[in-house]
């Protein structure tokens, strides 16, 4: 299938398209059949020299050969005002509404993500719910603990008072052990 399309040429930075007529199977500035027109995007749109230079004849003659247009060119042409190509393209500005919308896979990749959203606040909720459900359990059982008569034990105390004692009797022996082992290292050495 024969395209009327660009091909881009110039520098870096600074773009100069030549208008040409390929092959849709050629690369976009390799091999092409013939050039038509030109179309220069760094001059000025009200310029004294014209941004879009067109032969409408020749394109008027590959259009009659079945060439079709990219829809850049297809603008330039119907823009302009060469009696040869009047009528020739009709082109009219593409709407689509569902560009913005996301793709198949990213809609999924969003309707899982949510569902995991969804799960982890559950789970998180249950936590709490079963946090709270042991804490009332745990009150629970205080309470009943609390309200249930607790054994006498009178003889705790006085067996920890004598453990106490041995306790402190045992600290100021080893705070001697020390001072006494000093002493003979003095004794030793000197």
């Amino acid at each position: 299938m024969l395209k009327i399309r660009l091909a881009r040429g110039g520098a870096k930075k600074r773009p100069y398209y030549y208008i040409v007529v390929a092959d849709s199977h050629s690369p976009r500035d390799g091999k092409f059949l013939e050039r038509v027109g030109s179309y220069n995007p760094m001059l000025p749109k009200d310029g004294a020299t014209p941004r879009v230079t067109l032969k409408a004849d020749r394109i008027a003659e590959w259009l009659g050969k079945g060439a079709q247009p990219t829809d850049r060119v297809a603008r330039f042409i119907s823009q302009s005002q060469d009696e040869a190509l009047i009528g020739k393209v009709k082109w009219t500005q593409g709407n689509n509404p569902n560009k913005a919308q996301p793709g198949k896979k990213a809609q999924e990749r969003a309707a899982e993500r949510a569902q995991r959203e969804a799960d982890r606040a559950e789970a998180e909720a249950a936590a709490k719910v079963e946090a709270a459900e042991a804490a009332a359990r745990a009150k629970e059982e205080a309470e009943a603990a609390a309200a249930a008569p607790a054994p006498v034990a009178e003889e705790a105390p006085a067996e920890e008072a004598p453990a106490a004692e041995a306790a402190a009797e045992e600290a100021p022996a080893a705070e001697e052990a020390p001072a006494e082992a000093a002493a003979e290292e003095e004794k030793t050495e000197g």
